[in-house]
């Protein structure tokens, strides 16, 4: 009996430029959903800088029907193959070469390559799904030109859609019909699509800077034709914005949006043809919620922004898979601030960073933003790739500033148009345009991580000197156990005892800055910053707008920080300081509770949030941040060892206390602005939605019956998602007929809308109340779930696991149990989402040991399963190695 295969580790180190280049790509399909025939035309060239050798094509779960050299067909004799690879020992320095496959999307279950969603045919092709349709040297550093023909039933098939701009279309034989589409661009095979379906397409248009028109189309299922607005308005917005911030115009005749159900992404960044998850690009207010809205707007900026940050100049290896997506998440960030709160944005940024990412960093899976190595490539579309990536880019920009940073995208952009290039290429042209050296701020990119940046102060009255000294460190991860100190941007302001930002001049100035926040460059371990003409004991703001993404260790007393909530200038720190104020709060109250002490909220907090809402009219989305508590799996990071129960008792006792003191003044801002209006997706509009959905929550705490029957007439008369699933949120933690009864009538009146269900689903698992974990078990049988379906997964399985640890990690190790049953029975099914939801247990080291013993076992019973799929093998064994 055969050992099964060991997954290889692929290493950075290893990467040799690819020994043969496609310039031009003739492909022809032939669509039929159990069996579709692939041929393919390859114009190949040995690449001068490449190893030579013999050609190896790249190919999976292919049925191989014949290839031609230059013409002549190749004999069984003449070629080689692999469960993965098709090789041709012998091929002339430049050749033609036919090669024609046969594949099934029906049975194609993990949703890469061409695969049947619904009554539509797709692919997805990133990160190497272009290998399922045909062989091919599927790597981002072969950018060819492709020529797509694809033929089909007229009548199932009426859509048939490809990269690029349409050449030509015809009738073919048996009521089928063909058309032609041709991609001008070189790219790499990740970027290839095709979608076929009978769809309803929603036109308009844009007119470019340069006075082209682009003929702009979104495709869906005819039920959902009324949902298209909001994507095209984002869309139009996206293109305007990427034209007036960085310069960049679109480049093809149309540019085309398809919303599929079944995707195991958010949306994909295909040349002219991006393909969407369903639940990222259909939206009404009946139907959408105001995040939903965001979402959107943002994925569809993001995805289109990425036809320079991405397309036009794509990534030559997977390790630099932050070029092209941290470079591009900080471009959607930029534009979802201009367009709607810069404060809110950045906030829910942050907020996201330190939850998701600064788990990952340190966790069995920390990895830097540039990996070294990796095993299966589907497992770094990470928060470390994505999110920090972002912070890294946006600290470049912080580090050249507006104007310099412009500089240096334009001087990218020129310099590689049409290339495929790496992260050192990025900065060098940030450098080149600015006169900068970065060379110690690529270590942002080699080391993983999350540093801890330690401020001490000192005040010399007599002197009228304040001094800032700033001490960096970063914790050893996997593979790295020395860091070197980082370059790191720290931003920082003064505030004086009334509250008025004070004057900033460091020793050896002449002059006072303007400005209310200055930037010290950290670039030792250890560095000391002096502030001169400081006339009385200032209070410090550091790290303002969040400057670098790292943990701060900034020693202050709750006192402080309720000044800082009221009076920082900079709105991120407000926020900041109010968070950090909680989580002061409730750790002592753990430790209270884990001692047998009762639990007592201090005034001081009580008192600040009351301070707040007095100011509500100031900035309703400021305030409806600043009263959210930190997440229980927060605080849990917060702890040596996290004590479940104690978080979860200490979470609802801190809110009940706020919810009780504050009761009146919840209950006039609700009233206030619970008032009837049309929906729009507006800032103001958000915000005062959001505000009045928060005040509901802290009246719901109250356990009063008069607010439950409040909360019910709020979902009773909701004209809008937003309001009608926070009061369903509400309502699942009521122990009560009311419950049932709310989610039967929800049920009922949306079950024909398989987003609004993904919601309705959700909102149950995410229930503290006992039993949901059998609750959610029922829900796998229900018969608006699907295992087959990403998003179904996601909704029940993903959330229920990542975000109500009071349920998950119940002592009897049940969660633990339930995760490891579904994701062995995913990985048959689809190894990229089977291994995502294995994320639930990236923190397991960090609890108590009866907890840590059932999810190990939890992760053997895993580990020990035969024929387990790379991406599972990879993170389990990382989990379990740790």
């Amino acid at each position: 009996m055969n050992a099964p295969l060991v997954p290889q580790t692929i290493r950075l180190a290893d990467y040799q430029p690819p020994a043969y280049l496609v310039d031009n790509v003739t492909l022809h399909f032939a669509l039929d959903p159990a069996k579709t025939i692939v041929s393919s035309k390859l114009m190949m060239r040995r690449n001068p800088e490449g190893q030579g050798g013999e050609l190896k094509l790249d190919g999976e779960q292919l049925k191989l029907l014949s290839i031609k050299l230059d013409g002549d067909t190749l004999g069984a004799n003449q070629y080689q193959r692999s469960d993965n690879q098709l090789m041709l020992p012998k091929v002339p320095e430049q050749f033609t070469l036919e090669i024609e496959t046969e594949i099934y999307p029906d049975q194609n279950t993990a949703l890469e390559g061409l695969y049947h969603s619904g009554s539509i045919l797709c692919t997805q092709c990133e990160a190497e799904g272009f290998r399922r349709i045909t062989y091919y040297p599927d790597r981002p550093d072969v950018m060819s030109v492709f020529t797509v023909t694809i033929e089909a039933d007229k009548a199932s098939w009426p859509n048939l859609l490809s990269n690029g701009n349409q050449q030509a279309a015809g009738e073919a034989a048996d009521g089928r019909h063909w058309v032609q589409w041709h991609d001008p661009h070189p790219k790499p095979a990740y970027l290839f699509a095709l979608v076929a379906g009978d769809l309803y397409c929603q036109e308009d248009s844009f007119t470019t800077q340069s006075g082209r028109e682009v003929k702009l189309q979104i495709f869906v299922d005819p039920e959902n034709h009324h949902k298209c607005d909001h994507a095209l308005t984002s869309l139009k917005q996206s293109m305007r914005w990427d034209e007036e911030a960085y310069g960049r115009e679109y480049d093809l005749d149309v540019f085309m949006i398809v919303a599929v159900n079944d995707f195991n992404m958010g949306a994909m960044e295909n040349k002219g043809l991006n393909i969407f998850n369903a639940a990222c690009v259909l939206a009404s207010p009946e139907t959408a919620t105001d995040a939903d809205f965001y979402t959107i707007q943002s994925i569809v900026g993001h995805e289109y922004f990425h036809n320079w940050s991405g397309n036009r100049v794509t990534c030559r290896d997977w390790f630099q898979l932050s070029l092209k997506e941290g470079f591009t998440v900080m471009r959607d960030q930029s534009f979802s601030a201009d367009l709607n709160s810069a404060a809110v944005q950045r906030i829910d940024d942050v907020d996201m960073l330190r939850r998701m990412q600064f788990a990952e960093d340190a966790g069995p899976m920390a990895h830097p933003v540039r990996p070294d190595s990796y095993i299966e490539i589907s497992n770094f579309y990470t928060v470390t790739i994505y999110e920090k990536g972002a912070e890294v880019v946006r600290m470049l920009k912080t580090l050249a500033g507006d104007e310099g940073f412009r500089k240096g995208t334009d001087l990218y952009f020129d310099r590689h148009d049409g290339q495929a290039v790496t992260t050192d290429d990025f900065v060098a042209a940030i450098e080149d345009a600015n006169k900068l050296d970065l060379s110690q701020f690529k270590r942002w990119y080699s080391q993983a991580g999350t540093p801890t940046l330690s401020v001490e102060s000192n005040y010399d009255a007599a002197a009228k000197t304040f001094s800032v000294t700033l001490s960096q460190t970063c914790p050893s991860t996997p593979g790295q156990t020395e860091k070197l100190p980082f370059m790191m941007p720290v931003a920082v302001g003064l505030i004086g005892q009334s509250g008025q930002s004070l004057a900033l001049q460091l020793q050896g100035e002449t002059n006072a800055s303007d400005a209310e926040t200055r930037v010290l460059l950290l670039t030792e371990a250890s560095q000391t910053f002096t502030f001169i003409n400081v006339d009385e004991l200032p209070y410090l703001s550091v790290l303002r707008g969040f400057s670098a993404p790292v943990k701060l260790n900034q020693p202050r007393d709750n006192a402080e920080l309720a000044f800082m909530m009221a009076k920082d200038a900079d709105s991120f720190n407000r926020w900041d300081a109010g968070q950090t104020l909680f989580i002061n709060v409730m750790l002592a109250m753990v430790a209270d509770y884990q001692s047998g002490k009762s639990l007592e909220v201090p005034d001081l907090l009580i008192e600040q949030l009351r301070a707040v809402l007095k100011q509500v009219e100031q900035d309703p989305a400021l305030t409806a941040r600043m009263l959210s508590l930190p997440t229980e799996n927060y605080l849990a990071a917060q702890m040596d060892v996290a004590n479940v129960d104690a978080i979860h008792a200490v979470h609802q006792q801190v809110e009940l206390a706020i919810a009780k003191a504050l009761k009146a003044q919840f209950e006039a801002i609700y009233q206030q602005l619970n008032v009837k209006r049309e929906y729009r997706f507006a800032a103001e509009d958000m915000a005062q939605r959001s505000l009045k959905n928060i005040c509901l929550s802290y009246l719901m705490a109250t356990k009063d019956p008069m607010q439950t029957q409040r909360c019910l007439k709020q979902m009773k008369q909701a004209d809008n998602m937003t309001d009608l699933l926070a009061g369903l949120r509400q309502m699942v933690d009521v122990d009560g007929s009311e419950r049932q009864q709310a989610l039967q009538s929800f049920y009922h009146q949306w079950q024909h809308d398989r987003q609004v269900v993904d919601k309705w689903l959700t909102v149950q698992v995410l229930s503290t109340l006992p039993g949901t974990l059998h609750r959610v078990k029922g829900l796998l049988q229900h018969e608006a779930f699907s295992i087959k379906n990403p998003n179904n997964v996601r909704a029940v399985i993903g959330q229920f696991c990542r975000n109500n640890p009071s349920q998950f990690h119940a002592k009897d190790g049940s969660g633990y149990k339930f995760l490891a049953e579904q994701i062995l029975i995913l990985d048959k099914l689809n190894p990229q989402v089977a291994a995502r939801q294995l994320g639930a247990f990236n923190s397991w080291r960090q609890y108590d040991e009866a907890r840590q013993e059932k999810m190990r076992s939890a992760l053997q019973s895993i580990a020990k399963q035969p024929d387990l799929s790379s991406d599972v093998f990879e993170i389990v064994n990382k989990y379990l190695a740790s």
